[in-house]
């Protein structure tokens, strides 16, 4: 693992600031001032940046595990739909938005600098704000890999010890509750563009990550997951589409992030896994997951094919549908990070469990009226039809299944926690392609680790990957997924 200083010598990050609609840029600081002429960094230019480099979808490591969720075919680089060795580098998570975070963290707790950054926002709501983000970029990391560099990370040690992700967990649910009492009455934090300092959707958002992160260990640790997701709702989780975690990208330097991926490029496109899933449903969404032709319609890239194969096809059917209809494709379109639907239909699943005295049908009807309020597409009459439907009815077949694909669906297409879902429920029951590069043939359960730890970080990495069943492959499960 590479080594990174946080000092009150830091240098001022230089980035180019933007807002939610309903901010002001003075908001964020001065995106002009020279690293020079101080040696405390603008912690609202930090935190803006920690929040673009820890919510931008879109990335090589979210597309690689879109295809793992099937919810994104390949149309002419088909390795991650083949499952090539994948190992994606931690460059730009440790020293891109951890390091943000960490050094906002040190600033707002060091005597020396505290009173100097409290202009961008009282220490505490600062602090409570980059602890709740710096949870969710570990969460999904761990998620990924298993076992991490995370307590003894971000200290400026150059070999850092990988902490068994039971523990990272048990930490996050600590730093979760933490973070949410933590929040004052000062000053909100500048540079936050995602809630604009609202303290109360903050504290929705933090508790919300902690429900449907109590689940995903759901059979790994039942007993905690129950505890903290009864916790979770009693605190107050997000209820209303009004209050969803949405990155609203401005265009111009910062542009949405599936702008960026089709600028140019038509490399994915929407998979026939899941338009298979949708479509006997009559589920209204599809025609915003995709990107309907001149004839309104989807047309799906097959999923798994080889690049010749693939190649193939789309000269076949040129018209394929990208993911997502183009107008949430726009330069400033905006981006879902969680949603009411998402919460509502874990509320569902842990009812289901037993988990809570909730009923499992209310939270899971409300959860997919929400999701198909969030993309545009209710209608009461065709929503009743489609509640009453055998594919989606809880009052018949497997109950399990329903709610773990509909808990799928309302992820896409954030590819990290589809995938997360699916492994760790099994639902829906997706298969490998045929023309699987990787040894086993399956699909895979988690990224290697990168291929720099066994030089950086080797006693470390030696002993984490002494603990996975079979070593660093990606047939090896992370803990939860059992």
């Amino acid at each position: 693992m590479k080594r990174f200083m946080f000092n009150k010598s830091a240098l001022v990050l230089l980035t180019a600031l933007f807002v939610a609609s309903s901010c002001d840029i003075t908001d964020f600081g001065d995106t002009n001032v020279s690293p020079n002429a101080t040696t405390i960094p603008i912690t609202s230019a930090l935190l803006t940046n920690a929040m673009i480099g820890t919510f931008n979808g879109g990335t090589l490591s979210d597309l690689t595990a879109g295809a793992y969720a099937q919810y994104a075919a390949s149309t002419q680089y088909t390795e991650a739909t083949l499952y090539t060795f994948a190992n994606p580098a931690w460059d730009g998570v440790y020293a891109g938005a951890l390091y943000d975070l960490q050094n906002l963290i040190n600033n707002n707790t060091d005597p020396a600098t505290a009173p100097v950054v409290a202009v961008n926002g009282s220490n505490a709501n600062q602090l409570a704000v980059a602890r709740i983000v710096k949870a969710y970029r570990f969460w999904c990391l761990t998620d990924n890999y298993g076992d991490i560099p995370y307590s003894g990370a971000l200290k400026g040690d150059g070999q850092v010890a990988y902490d068994s992700q039971a523990d990272i967990y048990k930490d996050l649910f600590k730093e979760l509750k933490e973070a949410v009492a933590q929040f004052d009455g000062g000053l909100a934090a500048k540079g936050d563009i995602l809630y604009n300092g609202n303290i109360a959707k903050w504290k929705k958002f933090a508790n919300s990550i902690r429900l449907i992160m109590a689940l995903r260990i759901s059979k790994a640790d039942a007993t905690l997951g129950k505890a903290e997701a009864a916790s979770a709702i009693a605190a107050g989780v997000i209820e209303s589409n009004d209050d969803n975690a949405v990155m609203t990208w401005p265009g111009g330097a910062f542009k949405n992030t599936w702008f960026n991926v089709y600028d140019g490029r038509k490399d994915w496109a929407i998979s026939d896994i899941l338009v298979n899933a949708m479509s006997p449903l009559d589920d209204p969404r599809l025609m915003k997951f995709g990107t309907p032709n001149n004839k309104g319609e989807i047309v799906p890239m097959t999923y798994g094919l080889t690049r010749d194969l693939a190649i193939a096809y789309t000269n076949k059917n040129p018209d394929f549908s990208f993911i997502l209809d183009a107008p949430m494709r726009n330069q400033n379109s905006p981006q879902v990070i969680l949603s009411a639907g998402q919460v509502y239909l874990a509320r569902a699943e842990a009812a289901q469990l037993g988990w809570t005295s909730e009923s499992a049908s209310a939270m899971y009807a409300a959860g997919i009226k929400a999701s198909w309020q969030e993309w545009g597409v209710f209608n009461q009459a065709e929503f009743d039809a489609y509640m009453q439907s055998g594919g989606v009815t809880l009052a018949s077949g497997n109950v399990a299944a329903k709610i773990g694909l509909q808990r799928w669906l309302s992820f896409y297409p954030n590819g990290s926690q589809g995938w997360s879902e699916w492994r760790r429920t099994g639902y829906p029951a997706l298969v490998p392609t045929i023309y699987a590069t990787n040894s086993s043939k399956q699909i895979p359960v988690r990224y290697a680790y990168p291929s720099t730890e066994p030089n950086f970080n080797g006693a470390a990495y030696t002993a984490a990957v002494g603990r996975l069943t079979g070593g660093d492959t990606q047939d090896a499960k992370v803990w939860w997924d059992k």
